[in-house]
């Protein structure tokens, strides 16, 4: 019913049988996670469930992960429809295999959309969607209206990435701001791949 311990798994937490290490989680989850690994170390494992997760918070542990050893780590799990549908066949950036299209593309968008001197170029993008977000507020406050900073952030981070990328606004009105917010939480959920399947 327990789990013994596999000398090739980095320590963890005692878990339970069937649930695994979910007790330890709380509330929330990265301060749980964050007190773990000052009593275990700074690389974890846990199972929620059946399922094992192994949990990186140092910075050098990281870069080995995510630099050195990349290609063991960076394949994303591509078995969702919505995926396969929202990709034209799991063929987009961000849900591609490891391999020569990734690295290109990444170092395209670093290059052209994320670099300096792009970043240099479209600060009057950023600089005219501040500006009207808090022309909104003062608007709003002078009105004696309540201002839900929340949608009014959404809509402002929204037009600026449409703006950098299509250099076209895609939420004028608080309606369209929600639309576009809706939209992106079906796709997040809809894309998400699911904790519980161990494929």
């Amino acid at each position: 019913m327990f789990r013994t311990a596999n000398p090739r798994l980095p320590p963890s937490p005692m878990s339970l049988p069937i649930i695994g290490h979910f007790q330890h989680l709380g509330p929330i989850p990265h301060q749980a996670l964050h007190k773990i690994s000052i009593k275990c170390g700074p690389l974890i494992h846990l199972y929620f469930g059946s399922v094992l997760f192994v949990v990186v918070s140092s910075a050098e542990i990281a870069k080995e992960f995510l630099k050195t050893k990349e290609i063991f780590f960076l394949n994303r799990p591509n078995s969702s429809v919505a995926i396969q549908y929202l990709q034209y066949g799991g063929v987009g950036f961000a849900f591609s295999p490891h391999g020569p299209y990734w690295k290109f593309v990444k170092k395209l968008c670093m290059s052209e959309l994320l670099g300096g001197r792009t970043i240099d170029q479209q600060f009057p993008i950023r600089r005219d969607e501040l500006h009207m977000f808090l022309q909104s507020i003062l608007l709003k406050s002078k009105m004696g209206e309540p201002a839900n900073l929340n949608v009014e952030l959404m809509k402002m981070t929204n037009n600026i990435i449409t703006r950098m990328c299509m250099s076209k606004r895609c939420s004028d009105t608080v309606d369209e701001a929600d639309e576009v917010r809706m939209l992106v939480q079906e796709t997040i959920e809809h894309t998400t791949t699911n904790k519980t399947d161990p494929k």
